[in-house]
């Protein structure tokens, strides 16, 4: 029983990871189809950053809600070089239609599949990193970072649809094969089951590295910070350099997400790096239960798998509202999400239940 206390994220974790790996297996048995495999093998992406945005929102206090940008810039990252490598080194056509008789220099790095692997990750944490070197140093909290970090995803969106000749503008980079091939159609099932083991790798080794972070003296002084800002600067901790790493690293993991997501989606468009992106990230952290780890992983599958099931069918006007109507009751009666309700709010009832029936048989 204490096993299951102490180590009860790490558990549950387990059991989803052991759901996800028998997919494949139900697939081959007939009784999953390759939609939903593809379906799930998002789903782990959006876990992945989920976990980055829980490790700077959850235990650091910082309300990111611009972190689509960060996921963008991987999945475009991986985009290009699989774009490029189906087109052989060569232009795009949309890059012919606006006018380029060249490959640009922006495209160069990933004819390279190492560079590309580098930057995927490189990218978003440079990024994020001068971004909080000057937010953080200068002590800009609370809704003043969340506002910032809004309008800079605005700022790099626009930039995005303007670059079109580069970008391709609104439509993006499509029609993509991933990394082992197409993944689509019953003849290319194998290259689907390699693409979605690699994800759950993927997924598992962020999870687990997240999870060593927050269990050490780091962690500790996230949460100190989370907790007491100023009482940690005056105990003489430079407060500003650990939320600027804790922020490059969150990064990092949205840009490595995004890179799984294209993958499986087979495309990536400006859409994914807009605000609202960026706030639905947050519902799902919000939701599986923030500070845990555990919870943004569970959030991130349990609200999408809402939505696949609720966006057809009879729900296919409304299903908007119930996802928005799950994450008001969340926020105003079950702060601490899934996880907290489960962990904290039912054990604390049944115990005092058991105490006014325990008070009743006394009186009696």
């Amino acid at each position: 029983m204490k096993i299951v206390k102490k180590q009860g994220n790490h558990i549950i974790f387990a059991l989803i990871v052991i759901a996800l790996a028998l997919m494949p297996v139900l697939m081959t048995n007939g009784k999953v189809e390759g939609s939903m495999l593809i379906f799930l093998g998002k789903c782990m992406a959006f876990a992945i950053v989920a976990i980055g945005l829980d490790l700077i929102w959850g235990y650091t206090g910082i309300l990111s809600l611009g972190h689509g940008l960060y996921f963008a810039l991987g999945g475009y990252a991986m985009a290009m070089f699989l774009k490029m490598r189906a087109t052989n080194g060569q232009i795009t056509e949309f890059m012919h239609t606006g006018g380029l008789s060249q490959l640009p220099l922006i495209w160069k790095p990933f004819l390279n599949a190492p560079m590309t692997v580098i930057l995927i990750v490189a990218v978003p944490a440079a990024l994020a990193g001068v971004i909080g070197y000057f937010i953080f140093k200068n002590r800009v909290k609370g809704v003043y970072f969340s506002i910032i970090s809004q309008a800079l995803t605005w700022a790099v969106y626009s930039i995005f649809i303007a670059l079109s000749p580069y970008t391709n503008g609104n439509v993006g980079i499509t029609e993509i094969k991933s990394v082992f091939g197409t993944i689509r159609g019953g003849a290319n099932r194998d290259n689907l089951f390699h693409l979605f083991y690699f994800a759950l790798i993927v997924l598992v080794v962020i999870y687990a590295l997240a999870s060593f972070l927050v269990k050490t003296k780091f962690g500790k002084l996230l949460i100190a910070i989370r907790d007491g800002e100023n009482r940690t600067y005056f105990s003489g901790y430079r407060v500003s350099r650990y939320k600027n790493f804790i922020y490059v690293v969150s990064a990092a993991f949205a840009g490595i997400a995004g890179a799984v997501f294209v993958n499986f989606n087979g495309s990536i468009t400006p859409s994914q790096m807009t605000i609202s992106y960026s706030i639905t990230m947050i519902i799902w952290v919000a939701i599986g239960g923030r500070g845990t780890i555990i919870g943004a992983v569970i959030g991130a599958f349990l609200i999408n798998l809402c939505e696949y099931n609720l966006s057809s069918g009879n729900m296919v006007e409304i299903w908007q509202y119930i996802i928005g109507g799950i994450f008001c009751i969340t926020i105003l009666f079950f702060k601490g999400g899934v996880v907290g309700l489960f962990k904290d709010q039912i054990p604390a009832l049944l115990r005092r239940i058991k105490s006014k029936g325990a008070n009743k048989n006394a009186t009696v």
